[in-house]
């Protein structure tokens, strides 16, 4: 705490920091949570035949946020992978990531860094079909790429060293960027796979479709069931609310750590005005009862003790009340206890 009593700049900086992160992680909480519920009122609705009349049934023959699983099956053609024989798929992603060591000249160490180099989705129409044989019904999933968890499988994926000379060595320790290679990875959707849906449900001119949500909702199309993504949601809603109690609490206890410094100083500065009150009433009565010669000595008393000379001056004030053992024994940060300015130095005072 400052002289002042007012709060430090490093505890101002410190309960600003800790309550803008408190927020930040209260806000990503909110977002997570509201998901989570979300998904948890979504209408789980079986691929079978009786899909269509539940569609019929609903208002506007959709429904706003249905969960549907089923496996793919493509519409026309299907997608080869390029590095794996039969293996087919209706989304595919080629991805090049660059991989190098990176001198971070404040800690003094090589870090790792990657970067993607290159990216490429193909997409073709595809359906989610019933897995039993036999029932005559599909749903066209439609934006594929807007679903925030795509269940894509890694088929293929290889690392491509970099071939250094020993001059390229050289060079890269100069600039401070080391090569490790290349990584190929190649991810597919394949023909077959089960993939549950969350989005809205439509069903139009016969035909039934998954779409992206109205309202800001998520859509998912995930290769896990729907209690394992439901539960990995959950889990990730309880890890920011640890994070935001946390933060929270940190917020608050530096919010205390400052009131109560607040409230010690003021119970100090109320004892110190006492002290010089009941100091004024002693004097007054003291110079009352004593004789010239003792009002003399008195005017040279110090002001704490009454019993030693004034032996110093205190700067910047320039007030001269006390002696130097009571001086001493002020409490932290030292001032005046006369006008309460802070004592930047002392300065012996000689009587002669």
């Amino acid at each position: 705490m400052e002289s002042g009593g007012r709060p430090s700049l490093s505890q101002f900086i410190l309960l600003g920091t800790s309550s803008v992160v408190t927020a930040i992680l209260y806000s990503v909480y909110r977002q997570k949570a509201q998901v989570s519920h979300e998904l948890k009122g979504a209408k789980k609705i079986h691929l079978g035949e009786d899909l269509k009349s539940i569609l019929l049934e609903a208002p506007g023959k959709c429904v706003p946020y249905a969960v549907i699983e089923g496996a793919v099956r493509s519409v026309k053609e299907t997608l080869n992978s390029q590095f794996v024989e039969n293996c087919k798929g209706v989304i595919q992603r080629l991805t090049l990531q660059e991989h190098k060591m990176v001198w971070n000249r404040t800690t003094h160490l090589w870090n790792d860094y990657s970067k993607i180099i290159h990216q490429r989705t193909n997409t073709v129409p595809f359906d989610l079909v019933p897995h039993e044989d036999g029932v005559d019904v599909a749903v066209r999933v439609l934006k594929p790429l807007d679903s925030v968890d795509l269940g894509l499988e890694t088929v293929y994926e290889k690392f491509h060293p970099s071939i250094q000379s020993f001059t390229d060595v050289i060079g890269h320790y100069i600039s401070g960027e080391r090569p490790k290679g290349i990584q190929e990875t190649e991810e597919m959707l394949k023909v077959g796979a089960t993939l549950t849906g969350v989005g809205e449900l439509v069903l139009d001119n016969n035909s039934v479709r998954l779409q992206p949500p109205k309202q800001g909702m998520q859509y998912y199309l995930s290769s896990q069931d729907f209690d394992s993504l439901l539960q990995r949601q959950e889990s990730s809603v309880r890890l920011w609310k640890i994070l935001t109690l946390l933060f929270g609490f940190a917020a608050c206890a530096t919010l205390f750590f400052i009131l109560r410094k607040q409230y010690l100083q003021r119970q100090e500065r109320l004892r110190l005005k006492q002290m010089q009150e009941e100091f004024r009433e002693r004097e007054a009565q003291l110079l009352s009862r004593a004789t010239p010669e003792d009002r003399e000595n008195l005017k040279s008393a110090c002001v704490v003790c009454l019993s030693n000379f004034k032996s110093c001056v205190f700067l910047e004030c320039g007030h001269v009340c006390s002696c130097t053992e009571c001086y001493r024994a002020l409490p932290e940060p030292k001032s005046c206890p006369i006008c309460r300015q802070e004592i930047t130095r002392v300065v012996p005072l000689y009587n002669s």
